[in-house]
C-alpha cells in the first residue's frame, strides 16, 4: 500500500505541472495507448516527443497476460514490480497524461494507480496536446530511471466482474453507465475488436467519454459534467458502475465522477469484451 499520506487533485492543469516538474517527488507518466483500429504507435510517439522526464507506461504490457481479454488488471505484485522498474515509488506524486486529446488511456492508468492504493496521482488536463499548445518544453528519446520502491494492494471493492454485472442486470443494485460511442452502444457501429457483438448491457445508460472534453481536450467545467450525468438519470449518491469496450475509456467517466464527488464508483474490468 502506498506510504504517501497525502493526495493531489485528480485533475491538474499544465501550468500546475510546469511549476512542479523536476521536483524530487513529482513523476510524470506518459500513458498513451490507442485502439487496435488506430494506426498511431504510442511508444514511437513517446520516443519522438514527451514531457521532460516522463516514463512510458505500456498499458498492454502492464496488464494481466494470463487471460485472452485485453489489458485486464494485473495482480498487485505484478503491478508493484512493473511500477518499481519504471522508477516509481510510494512517496511520489504522479501526473499521468496521454496524447489522445480525449483522456482515452490516461484516466485508466490514473484509476489503476488509485485502485492499487496510490492516492497521490492526477491526470494532466488536456494531456500532451495542452502541454504543447502552452509552449512548454518536450524531449525525445526514452527515460530510464533507477528502480523505485512501489507497493500495491488491490481495492477489489471498486472493480466489477462478469458475475457481478450479470447479477446486477436482475437486481439493478448499481447504475450502469457505458462510455462507448452512441453507435457502439446502439449496435449500429462496429466494435473495434473482431467477433464482438454490438449493443449494450441491459439497463445501462450511454454517456460517451469523448463528450466529457472540450475541443481543446480539457475536461468540461464541473457544472457541465454534472448536467451530463443528470441528463442520463445518474444519481451520484448511489452506486455507479462504468463500462466501455474493455475497461479503458470507462475510467474517463470514473475521473469525471470523482471530480463531482461521487464516492461509490466501480469499473467493470474487461467490460463489453
Amino acid at each position: 500500500m502506498s506510504t504517501n499520506p497525502h493526495t493531489i487533485p485528480p485533475l491538474v492543469p499544465v501550468a500546475w505541472l510546469a511549476q512542479r516538474i523536476g521536483a524530487p517527488n513529482v513523476r510524470v507518466v506518459d500513458a498513451s495507448w490507442y485502439l487496435p483500429t488506430d494506426p498511431r504507435n504510442a511508444a514511437a510517439e513517446y520516443a519522438a516527443a514527451h514531457i521532460p522526464g516522463a516514463v512510458f507506461f505500456d498499458l498492454d504490457a502492464s496488464s494481466n497476460h494470463s487471460t485472452p481479454l485485453p489489458h485486464m488488471l494485473p495482480s498487485a505484485d505484478e503491478f508493484a514490480a512493473r511500477m518499481s522498474a519504471l522508477g516509481l515509488s510510494d512517496s511520489d506524486d504522479l501526473v499521468v497524461y496521454d496524447g489522445s486529446g480525449t483522456n482515452l488511456s490516461a484516466a485508466r492508468v490514473w484509476w489503476m494507480f488509485r485502485v492499487f492504493g496510490h492516492r497521490a496521482v492526477a491526470v494532466l488536463d488536456g494531456g500532451f496536446g495542452a502541454w504543447r499548445a502552452a509552449g512548454f518544453p518536450v524531449e525525445s528519446g526514452t527515460v530510464a530511471r533507477p528502480s523505485g520502491r512501489f507497493t500495491a494492494r488491490l481495492d477489489a471493492a471498486h472493480v466489477r466482474d462478469l458475475v457481478a454485472m450479470r447479477a446486477n442486470v436482475d437486481t439493478h443494485t448499481e447504475q450502469m453507465i457505458d462510455a462507448r460511442s452512441a453507435g457502439r452502444f446502439e449496435g449500429t457501429a462496429p466494435e473495434p475488436r473482431p467477433g464482438l457483438r454490438g449493443g449494450h448491457i441491459p439497463g445501462s445508460r450511454s454517456l460517451p467519454y469523448t463528450d466529457l472534453v472540450l475541443p481543446n481536450g480539457t475536461m468540461r467545467p464541473v457544472d457541465e459534467l454534472r448536467r451530463m450525468f443528470d441528463a442520463v438519470g445518474a444519481d451520484l449518491n448511489e452506486p455507479i458502475v462504468v463500462s466501455c469496450g474493455s475497461g479503458t475509456s470507462a475510467c474517463s467517466l470514473a475521473l469525471a465522477l470523482d471530480l463531482l464527488g461521487a464516492a461509490n464508483v466501480s469499473v467493470y474490468d474487461g467490460s463489453w469484451t
